[in-house]
């Protein structure tokens, strides 16, 4: 699915939010053929094998290729660059002007890096914080793009993962630091095990972001909403199927963060036509459109609105209040919210006149 091409070209200049973005996981062909030729080994640097690299199988096969680039983000100089440059392009190609990227520190951080990788030791969080702080304040300096973090458990570690990744969350906080999340495989990863680490984490004044309902049923949503206090969810896309689950959700405006190709990509929907994007809109839901992992999807932000646009049958007003709802739904500093607003309605003018 594409947008037309006058509506793709609105799409391209039009100001967004971006919600659902994984820090790894934005790294492009560009960006992990650098750090493969930083750090020679299984990913390879050519740009055409890197495509075959990212051809995914499922699920599992997407957490196996994504891990793999994790293990090349070995120092405090790749997170800066990666960081930096996922800024440039969000930017400059997206035009993305607030963005809540998914961190998981979990796996850089001593004394962990990833398990069985004596290459890979990992770095102190205090070289980490350093690395994707410096990136943001040159970032907003040089592209006018303001980021923030989601600290993000990778679940596939279990609770030893969900309490480091609180530590680093509450003993070394950043300046960009607003929610805390969790991600990775569901299944075999019971929700309710990580409400402790959740509930501390809202003490201290972070919002509760995990995903759910991607690979598995509105159980876990329920869950994820009951045990971790969510205020928005990450994917969510199972919710289609529980009426009671979306009423829920519309009533007490729970935002979904919602990306489509990933989601045909992973297989958590077997085609596009079948997405349920039209279903949470029906319902009332609130959605805001998300690119996941745009380079191991093939995607990018500008794509999923458009096929977001193609999904609902919308024109350019209607794809301009997704993009209000995106900044509405997300935890940007008031004053951002308002001027971000306010360029998507100074951009929509001239449009609609």
């Amino acid at each position: 699915m594409s947008a037309p091409a006058d509506l793709a070209t609105f799409i391209q200049g039009l100001p967004k939010a971006e919600l659902h973005v994984h820090h790894v996981g934005s790294a492009s062909p560009r960006m992990v053929s650098e750090l493969a030729s930083r750090h020679p080994g299984t990913v390879p640097s050519d740009l055409d094998e890197l495509r075959k690299f990212f051809e995914f199988r499922d699920f599992a096969h997407f957490i196996e290729v994504y891990l793999a680039v994790v293990a090349l983000v070995k120092t405090p100089e790749d997170i800066r660059y990666l960081t930096y440059e996922i800024a440039r392009e969000q930017a400059e190609a997206q035009s993305v002007r607030y963005v809540e990227l998914t961190c998981t520190p979990y796996t850089s951080v001593l004394p962990h890096g990833l398990p069985d990788d004596p290459d890979h030791r990992g770095m102190a969080i205090e070289a980490y914080s350093e690395a994707i702080e410096d990136a943001r304040v040159a970032a907003e300096r040089d592209f006018g793009i303001v980021m923030r973090w989601i600290y993000d458990i990778p679940g596939e570690f279990g609770l030893p993962a969900a309490e480091e990744t609180l530590r680093f969350a509450l003993d070394h906080p950043t300046d960009g630091l607003v929610a805390f999340g969790l991600g990775g495989p569901e299944v075999g990863v019971p929700r309710p095990q990580f409400k402790p680490h959740f509930d501390a984490a809202r003490a201290a004044g972070l919002h509760s972001v995990p995903h759910a309902g991607e690979t598995t049923g509105p159980d876990t949503i329920w869950s994820a909403l009951r045990d971790l206090g969510a205020e928005r969810i990450g994917h969510g896309t199972s919710a289609a199927e529980d009426p009671e689950l979306l009423a829920h959700l519309a009533e007490t405006g729970v935002a979904l963060e919602v990306c489509p190709s990933s989601n045909v990509a992973t297989k958590a929907v077997a085609r596009m036509e079948e997405h349920p994007l039209p279903v949470f809109v029906e319902a009332g839901v609130t959605v805001t459109i998300n690119s996941d992992d745009p380079p191991m999807f093939g995607t990018t932000l500008n794509k999923e609105y458009g096929v977001a646009a193609d999904l609902l049958g919308l024109d350019t007003d209607g794809v301009a209040e997704l993009a209000r709802a995106g900044v509405r739904a997300s935890w940007a500093p008031e004053d951002v919210k308002a001027r971000v607003l306010g360029e998507i309605d100074a951009y929509v003018a001239p449009a609609a006149g």
